[in-house]
């Protein structure tokens, strides 16, 4: 920091003025320009506030002895006036000038001469005053000076507006920083402290399940089916951090046989956990197909808990899979209300949940991650929902040959 009084260092707020006028690089050129075109000995930029005079830079020819961060009474000042007003003050002789002849500033600092224009912000704020003073009298007040004060203080306004502009953008790069580093050590939370007594809880589960008494074994299956949600929903957020720190959940694309067997595997889970569901499925993969195959079953897993979630309960879920003109296509249909336009076009929002849903129904994050899982493999997620057809979801991924 330049060598301010302790007085201004103390201030954050006007010392970071006072740099910012400094990180101006015409400013220096401006007031020496100022004191050529007007004869005058010292010029100034002067941040003026309600209580304070600061000088943020200063061009002195004539020894007046005031340096960058020298401060004045406020009311000693014309600039105080001039601030009051929103207006400039030109007088190109005290001693002649029927308004400011028994002023008591120009007696104070023996001036004959003195030109004061507001530096206005854009949003409006008061910032302060280009001035410039002498002990001899000149010719401030005509409109060719006026003008070009006016123009300067205006330069040096915008460019303080853009320097606090920039400032307020690193300071937001600076907050996502440390934001990032919060997700990073989130993402390590959820991917250790809570899996390990999850761990616990699911051993526990397998033992009581394992138990000759009835209603131990019952408890032990509701803690699994918990264990399990828990596990889901840490999953879920697991891939929403990485999709969003990464650009995309990871994938690991290769052929894959067997992928039919793979997607019944789910839907025999899902009807497990629910004896009443109905599921119908069509599903006939004889190929590989190069995909993820845990990601597949994942994609498979969220939709259909999904339609099983959102669909009417006395119809079944259809479930079909195949290979169709060089794409796998995996679509589930459920029937029910149809989904309104508006929900439709925030389906697939992170944590986004329609009014209608059920509390307890899980993060919102389901949806959201199908659509991450299809992009990562190049394809294309869509839905349709009419009350004819019910509501489809449909993945296609591109197959390579």
């Amino acid at each position: 920091m330049q060598n301010l009084p302790e007085t201004v260092k103390s201030d954050e707020g006007l010392a970071r003025d006072i740099s910012a006028v400094a990180s101006i690089g015409a400013v220096p050129s401006i007031l020496r320009m100022v004191c050529q075109e007007t004869g005058m000995g010292f010029a100034a930029v002067a941040r003026v506030t309600d209580l304070t005079w600061t000088a943020c830079a200063v061009h002195d020819d004539v020894e007046f002895g005031l340096t960058t961060g020298g401060q004045l009474d406020l009311h000693t000042t014309l600039c105080f006036e001039s601030r009051a007003v929103r207006e400039p003050i030109a007088v190109d002789n005290f001693a002649e000038s029927p308004r400011y002849c028994n002023h008591h500033t120009p007696a104070m600092y023996k001036l004959q001469s003195y030109i004061s224009v507001p530096i206005v912000l854009p949003d409006g704020e008061y910032f302060g005053n280009l001035c410039a003073i002498d002990a001899h009298p000149h010719p401030v007040s005509n409109a060719r000076v006026l003008h070009m004060f006016e123009m300067f203080a205006s330069l040096i306004a915008m460019q303080l507006d853009s320097a606090r502009r920039q400032s307020t953008v690193e300071k937001q790069l600076e907050d996502e920083r440390r934001t990032a580093a919060l997700r990073e050590e989130f993402i390590a939370v959820l991917g250790h402290d809570l899996r390990n007594p999850l761990s616990a809880f699911s051993a526990t589960a397998e033992i009581l399940r394992r138990r000759p008494e009835t209603e131990l074994v019952a408890v032990g299956e509701r803690l699994r089916r918990s264990v399990n949600r828990m596990a889901g929903l840490i999953d879920d957020v697991m891939d929403f951090a990485r999709g969003r720190l990464g650009g995309g959940v990871a994938v690991d694309i290769e052929p894959v046989s067997g992928l039919d067997a793979a997607l019944r595997a789910v839907v025999d889970e899902l009807c497990d956990a629910d004896p009443s569901c109905r599921v119908d499925c069509s599903i006939n993969v004889p190929e590989a197909v190069a995909c993820d195959r845990a990601r597949i079953q994942q994609l498979l897993s969220n939709l259909l808990a999904n339609a099983l979630n959102h669909g009417q309960k006395d119809a079944p879920v259809s479930v079909s899979a195949g290979l169709h003109a060089g794409q796998f296509v995996l679509s589930v249909r459920n029937q029910g209300t149809p989904i309104r336009a508006d929900v439709l076009d925030r389906i697939f929002e992170p944590y986004y949940r329609p009014a209608t849903s059920a509390p307890g129904g899980g993060l919102g994050l389901g949806l959201y991650i199908c659509r991450q899982i299809v992009d990562a493999h190049g394809g294309t997620l869509e839905v349709a929902s009419s009350e004819t057809g019910g509501t489809v979801f449909t993945a296609r991924i591109p197959q390579r040959r």
